[in-house]
């Protein structure tokens, strides 16, 4: 009997089954990745333990997890727009990957991408590139008022979703947006220089200002 789910219709989009799996699995991997490095790897293992592994999972699963989860969804979103038939796949080693280096007390993240076909035009190329990094950052904007909310109530739990929601989005519409390799911002760059650099400059000064010098997203207790 076979254990891939279904496919199915979600908000207007068809999934198969194949893909729902991948990005479920994407999605977990991913959380765990990112639980383990906010506690500095395998000697911060302990201070998981001590929380109850559920909340600092699920801390990562809601920002980290959703950050790339929605980030590829936007890809696909644009992509059918414009006619492509697109899905995620799942990239097993770098997921592998990222979990073991964030065991080292650091993290490379590449979860799989969305592959698509059909013939684009240079615009709809930099559109569906585009989409994932402004996904990015309308949800650094979504998660701020977590931050800010969990300050004035005194949840140091609800403050640190917000604040690595933030942090984690903000970093990876600045880190997508570099014009190199297979990143979204070499497809951007080469459709179109001047929206390039009005979404890359101030994603960059975002993420050095925030996370590089401010040290947002880090500490708490997980």
């Amino acid at each position: 009997m076979s254990t891939t789910p279904q496919g199915r219709r979600i908000a207007g989009l068809y999934f198969s089954g194949t893909e729902l799996r991948d990005l479920l699995v994407a999605w977990l991997a991913l959380g765990v990745a990112f639980m383990f490095f906010f506690v500095g790897g395998s000697a911060g293992i302990g201070r998981i333990v001590d929380a109850g592994v559920v909340p600092p999972l699920a801390v990562a699963l809601s920002t980290a997890g959703v950050a790339f989860l929605l980030h590829e969804l936007a890809h696909k979103v644009v992509a059918v727009r414009y006619d492509q038939v697109a899905e995620f796949r799942a990239d097993t080693s770098m997921l592998f990957l990222a979990v073991m280096s964030s065991l080292l007390g650091f993290i490379f993240a590449a979860p799989g991408a969305v592959h698509h076909r059909g013939r684009l035009t240079p615009r709809e190329h930099g559109h569906i590139a585009l989409a994932g990094p402004v996904v990015n950052l309308v949800l650094a904007v979504v998660f701020l008022p977590a931050m800010v909310a969990g300050g004035l109530v005194g949840s140091p739990i609800l403050s640190l979703v917000g604040a690595r929601g933030v942090a984690i989005n903000v970093f990876l519409a600045a880190f997508n947006l570099i014009p190199y390799g297979p990143l979204d911002g070499k497809t951007v760059m080469g459709w179109s220089k001047p929206v390039w650099a009005v979404a890359f400059v101030p994603s960059v000064l975002l993420a050095v200002g925030l996370v590089f010098v401010g040290g947002l997203g880090f500490g708490g207790p997980f």
